[in-house]
């Protein structure tokens, strides 16, 4: 499941237990990202604050199935089998239409969003690559631009966020060998309660 030593949930204790009670879902189950933060209960601890906030946060104004994409397609980008199988799951449940959802991730292999998302989408994707792949190249007019296609200030900030930690969870899952294995795929945790990070 990982190339690094990881405490399952039978074998938890203190903290670690406790944080694990607050994420797992069906039958006790525990997905794979999350415990290989295990021999460093407060590394999870950042980990679940981070991706609650910039992911499933009720005070996000951008579309969940978008930042969905949006963390789909960073991770195609870094070679991320393990997040591009979970989140284009969160792109389906969002989304909630089977032809737009395959279009999308069929688009996310091919990069061709002409068709597919509206300018201003297809603005904030090509951004997320300039983030993950080329960051040297950022600059104000990156900003100008995204507010020219009617990004507000705060949504632009989302985008970064966003784009920032799926470039932290792909070299964690990918640097250290997480693999899929056990894994129930596309769980996650309620956007409405700011406190809950159960994965249902």
């Amino acid at each position: 499941m990982s190339w690094i030593k990881t405490i399952n949930y039978e074998e938890a204790r203190g903290r670690l237990k406790r944080f694990y009670d607050r994420i797992k879902g069906p039958d006790n189950s525990l997905d794979n990202v999350l415990t290989i933060h295990s021999l460093r209960p407060h590394s999870l601890e950042g980990h679940m604050v981070l991706y609650k906030n910039v992911l499933h946060h009720s005070g996000n104004s951008l579309p969940k199935w978008y930042l969905e994409t949006l963390g789909t397609y960073v991770s195609s980008l870094n070679y991320c089998d393990y997040c591009v199988k979970h989140h284009s799951v969160g792109i389906k449940r969002n989304l909630k239409n089977n032809e737009q959802y395959r279009l999308i991730v069929d688009t996310i292999k091919s990069e061709n969003f002409e068709g597919v998302l509206d300018k201003k989408y297809i603005a904030g994707i090509k951004h997320a690559k300039m983030l993950t792949l080329n960051i040297k190249d950022a600059s104000q007019n990156d900003i100008k631009q995204l507010r020219s296609v009617g990004f507000s200030d705060g949504e632009i900030l989302e985008i970064n966020q966003l784009v920032s930690y799926f470039n932290y969870v792909n070299r964690t899952v990918v640097g250290l060998g997480v693999g899929l294995e056990k894994d129930n795929i596309g769980l996650s945790p309620n956007s409405s309660d700011k406190d809950s990070w159960s994965h249902k």
